[in-house]
């Protein structure tokens, strides 16, 4: 028997309308903001998430799905998708064309994770990256581009959670501090962190195991002026436009982030960040690229829809198309044809049933109404609608049939 690979799914049925929603949410959202799509490939080569998203990551260390291919080259398949983006920035030069961009991905990504609520192996992304931009009004722009697309999507109840992580000037001492403060604890943390510890300390405060038993008593981040002037702007522009956190706890689990990072959450848990982002200035200069600013965000599509609550309906088939005898299929075939010309949601063909045979699959797919064509109905040039709710059918001119559904409530 044919059966899924664990952590893999089939979406369907109001799940499936609800990731459909929220795209559409998502590229009305985008069109406002004059974001651009770039739809980056699936397969990637592996070394480009090696060196852009971190050796210390979890992505890295175990979470990729990793092959040689028939030329013997190392591949991946995408586990997020600001990699793939900054590599289509570097190798369509747009550093010397137009190095201000602004593009969005919807795609789907691949971890090798352990399966959970709203995170599966394979999982949907909605992305946005602002390339070319040192300026703090690109990390509010993003941010509430973010917003905008949760308010579109109709989710009300979240949080939202910022920090600055420094830059190459005041971090390392921040990175010291913060060695010194845990490796009086090395030997009670999870053997991954004391790996990282000496890596990448950072990344300590955003172990699942560890990092809450440490973020609060760990010493806080003192910014540089000009780190301290971009997030003191980046926050003055976010005034009166969206509520907000300052935690400064709040540390992402890739090792490109610099100065501005931003969390959108949902629920208690402790998977509950829905969308995340930041800025990573150096990292397009480290993929081999100019040295370009940049600031961008992914959104867990799955668990946005669970962020919503009751998901959306599916869009209800309107009419179903039943012909009683074969003489009348291409008549009826052509009605079923018209009325979908005439933008209404309609079913049929299943011809060769009997009429209880088609009104049972009427009936199955919830049509509100039956369109019943037999031989008078060809001969006249008309057609019998039946309100499946009510009981009532009356005839109509085929001329009128469209406009008669779209006016009965």
């Amino acid at each position: 028997m044919a059966k899924l690979v664990r952590g893999f799914r089939d979406i369907f049925g109001p799940e499936a309308a609800a990731l459909t929603a929220l795209e559409a949410a998502a590229r009305k959202v985008f069109k406002l903001y004059g974001v651009k799509e770039l739809r980056i490939p699936t397969v990637e080569l592996k070394e480009l998430f090696i060196k852009s998203t971190g050796t210390t990551t979890d992505i890295v260390q175990k979470e990729m799905y990793s092959f040689e291919d028939a030329g013997h080259r190392l591949l991946a398949l995408r586990p997020e998708g600001t990699p793939g983006v900054a590599r289509a920035y570097i190798e369509n030069n747009f550093t010397q064309a137009a190095p201000v961009q602004q593009f969005f991905y919807i795609g789907n990504m691949f971890r090798a994770e352990r399966p959970q609520a709203g995170r599966y192996r394979e999982f949907e992304q909605i992305g946005a990256e602002f390339l070319g931009n040192p300026a703090p009004a690109a990390d509010a722009q993003a941010i509430l581009l973010l917003k905008d697309i949760m308010q579109a999507f109709g989710v009300k109840n979240y949080s939202v959670k910022i920090n600055s992580l420094g830059c190459e000037k005041c971090r390392p001492l921040y990175r010291q501090a913060l060695i010194d403060y845990l490796s009086s604890s090395k030997d009670t943390l999870c053997e991954t962190c004391q790996d990282r510890l000496e890596r990448n300390p950072l990344r300590v405060l955003d172990c699942k195991i560890d990092g809450h038993r440490f973020a609060e008593g760990a010493p806080k981040m003192k910014l540089c002026p000009e780190c301290e002037e971009h997030f003191n702007e980046v926050k003055r522009l976010l005034d009166g436009k969206i509520p907000y956190i300052v935690d400064t706890s709040l540390v992402r689990g890739l090792d490109y982030y610099t100065r501005t990072v931003f969390e959108f959450q949902a629920g208690d848990k402790s998977q509950n960040a829905i969308a995340a982002g930041g800025r990573y200035d150096s990292l397009i200069k480290s993929m081999g690229g100019a040295d370009i600013p940049a600031v961008g965000w992914a959104m867990g599509a799955e668990r946005t829809c669970l962020a919503l609550g009751s998901l959306p309906a599916e869009e209800e088939v309107k009419v179903y198309v039943v012909s009683l005898e074969k003489s009348c299929n291409e008549y009826a075939f052509n009605v079923m044809q018209n009325l979908r010309a005439d933008g209404i949601i309609t079913e049929g063909g299943l011809f060769e049933k009997n009429l209880k045979g088609q009104m049972k699959q009427a009936d199955r797919t919830k049509a509100r109404f039956a369109v019943i064509i037999g031989g008078e109905e060809t001969a006249r040039g008309s057609a019998k609608l039946k309100d499946l709710t009510t009981g009532e059918q009356k005839d109509y001119p085929l001329d009128a049939l469209a406009g008669a559904i779209k006016n009965i409530k």
